[in-house]
């Protein structure tokens, strides 16, 4: 009996150690939690309720169904109509608190819009435009203006712009005061105006750089329509084409310095390869010339016979020597520079007298392109342009349906097609003080590779 009771708990301990062991190791890794949180938090109590009539509180809470926090109030939080003092905004575990810093006006329906400035703590999960409305009156606003903002030199959207509405209908209300009104614009250039009381108003949109909500600077993005418009039960959508008056300048600092002269004069050549048909070869000299002497220049083919109606000209600079010949595809040519041709301010001259040997490049380096427009429109002037790396490269004005050219540069542009109203070949940005409106130009959506020795055609709706 007792060597059957040893042999059932040696058995027993036998089973035990494995299961022991096994247990211990799956305890070792860490556990693998549940699904990620991908909800936005959800409100679950407002004090006072959203949409309350009569208002007449001065505080706003606002509790969550988690933690939450609110970020970049001040780029994201919009009160409309627009307030003097901005309202003091924080958040405490699962609560948002607004406190109001202004009076309010009698009669009139507000909204605080948070855009995407509240968020859950733990995963950053986003309340997307949760808006908290309320009104001082009897009723609430609830007429809406919808409507896009385009970039007028490219067509395309710029989501960094605001847009303005005022009561006010003097054209100076936009350069003097701030508006009554804002909305975003999102990425597509749309925007929104939501309880909005009926009435007239003027509306533009602006890149607000130094945060006044005023339009005083002609280096600001800015859009404005000829006329006011008017909020009613159907409003018509708006468009507005923004446009920069003036490119900024770029900050320099000035120096009270003059440019120091090297001792040794020198240049180098646009020549990278062989030499571009399209465009004209260059000297840049690092010293500004005193003596620039043509006739000691001698530009020829391979035999040392002079090409002709070709004379080298100095910039404004000074330093910078340019030929532009018709190129001969193919062609081999021979840049002779005498050591006397060129001389600075101090005297220094080349140290010898250089010869640059080089050749044109064939037309099999340039793609052929076609390209015929559906819709096309000559008395809106338009004009085609091309684009490497956002860079305007190449524009032509398109006198008929189909466009053709046999020496284009290989590469991958974007199109452009610009309506040029004043037929200058250039776009025109407009006059908000002469109430001009900017050209109006649109990228088409797809980009086109030109391919050197090569046919590329494209068919291209308008």
């Amino acid at each position: 009996m007792k060597n059957r009771i040893l042999s059932i708990l040696g058995i027993c301990f036998s089973l035990y150690i494995p299961v022991a062991f096994n247990s211990g190791c799956a305890q070792i890794g860490a556990p693998t939690g549940g699904a990620k949180d991908t909800l936005a938090p959800v409100l679950v109590k407002a004090s006072p309720d959203t949409n309350t009539l009569n208002f007449r509180e001065t505080r706003i809470t606002l509790t969550f169904n988690e933690y939450v926090e609110v970020q970049d109030v001040q780029n994201n939080v919009l009160v409309s109509p627009l307030q003097k003092n901005n309202p003091n905004i924080s958040n405490n575990l699962r609560t948002v608190t607004i406190r109001l810093r202004d009076s309010l006006l009698p009669n009139t329906t507000y909204s605080i819009n948070f855009g995407n400035s509240i968020k859950d703590v733990n995963e950053g999960n986003v309340y997307p435009d949760f808006t908290y409305v309320f009104s001082t009156g009897s009723s609430i606003d609830s007429l809406t203006l919808a409507g896009k903002v385009i970039l007028a030199e490219t067509g395309l959207a710029d989501s960094t712009l605001s847009i303005f509405l005022y009561r006010n209908l003097n054209d100076t209300a936009v350069q003097t005061a701030k508006p009554n009104y804002m909305a975003r614009v999102k990425g597509d250039g749309s925007f929104l105006f939501r309880n909005l009381p009926e009435g007239a108003f003027k509306i533009y949109a602006l890149k607000d750089g130094d945060g006044s909500k005023t339009y005083n600077a002609k280096t600001e993005t800015f859009a404005f329509l000829d006329t006011s418009i008017q909020v009613n039960v159907q409003p018509d959508p708006v468009t507005l084409y923004a446009y920069a008056e003036e490119k900024p300048r770029p900050t320099t600092t000035p120096s009270s310095t003059r440019p120091a002269i090297e001792r040794r004069l020198r240049y180098t050549s646009s020549l990278t390869g062989p030499q571009d048909l399209l465009q004209p070869l260059t000297l840049t000299f690092n010293n500004r010339l005193k003596i620039f002497d043509t006739s000691l220049i001698s530009f020829t083919d391979t035999f040392y016979n002079k090409v002709a109606n070709v004379t080298p000209f100095l910039d404004s600079t000074k330093k910078v020597v340019t030929l532009n010949p018709t190129w001969k595809p193919g062609e081999a040519y021979l840049l002779i520079i005498s050591n006397e041709a060129v001389q600075d301010s101090t005297g220094n001259k080349l140290a010898k007298t250089d010869t640059i040997k080089f050749v044109a490049k064939t037309e099999a380096d340039y793609g052929r392109i076609t390209l015929r427009f559906t819709n096309y429109d000559s008395a809106k002037n338009p004009v085609l342009q091309f684009l490497s790396n956002q860079e305007l490269r190449f524009s032509y004005p398109l006198t008929s349906a189909e466009w053709s050219n046999k020496r284009f540069p290989p590469g991958e542009y974007e199109l452009r097609i610009l309506n040029d109203d004043n037929k200058d070949g250039i776009w025109t940005p407009g006059n908000y003080l002469k109430k001009l409106q900017p050209e109006k130009a649109i990228t088409l959506p797809q980009k086109i590779s030109i391919r050197a020795d090569w046919d590329n055609e494209r068919d291209i709706r308008l």
